[in-house]
């Protein structure tokens, strides 16, 4: 297991209260031994003009799983995860219904970590490929 400790799905969704991450739907729902999984809806808000799955969407989806991770897998009383570089390979449309992100840690070092989100549909169709390189920082006390 790759966390700091156990977490619950509750605890886990309530750091997205009153955020961006609850604007756009996204919950948490499934957390395994070394990835995290949540979905967010395809709807009003997260559609660009054009009705299809807004790109910034999915990137903000990726991001959220991403950053949410890597702060699960420290201690976070003592160090601070923020986003670095992000990137993103929107492979197939969506109109509506779900999509879900898995998350994996594909590096964890004491400064940097590196996880890839991989966006399916409900037929578990690649939307997205997305990898996000998160700053592991000290906390000043």
């Amino acid at each position: 297991m790759i966390w700091f400790k156990e977490y619950s799905l509750d605890e886990i969704n309530s750091f997205g209260v009153n955020t961006m991450v609850s604007h756009l739907g996204i919950e948490f729902t499934e957390i395994g031994a070394d990835f995290i999984k949540a979905t967010m809806p395809v709807n009003k808000n997260t559609i660009q003009p054009a009705g299809l799955l807004h790109g910034g969407a999915s990137v903000a989806l990726a991001e959220t799983i991403g950053s949410v991770g890597s702060h699960l897998t420290v201690d976070p009383q003592k160090y601070n995860c923020v986003g670095l570089e992000i990137n993103a390979n929107h492979i197939k449309a969506k109109k509506s219904g779900v999509v879900t992100g898995k998350g994996v840690a594909l590096h964890r070092g004491k400064t940097t970590q590196i996880w890839e989100i991989k966006i399916t549909d409900e037929s578990e169709r690649l939307v997205c490929v997305s990898r996000i390189t998160m700053a592991i920082l000290e906390q000043n006390k």
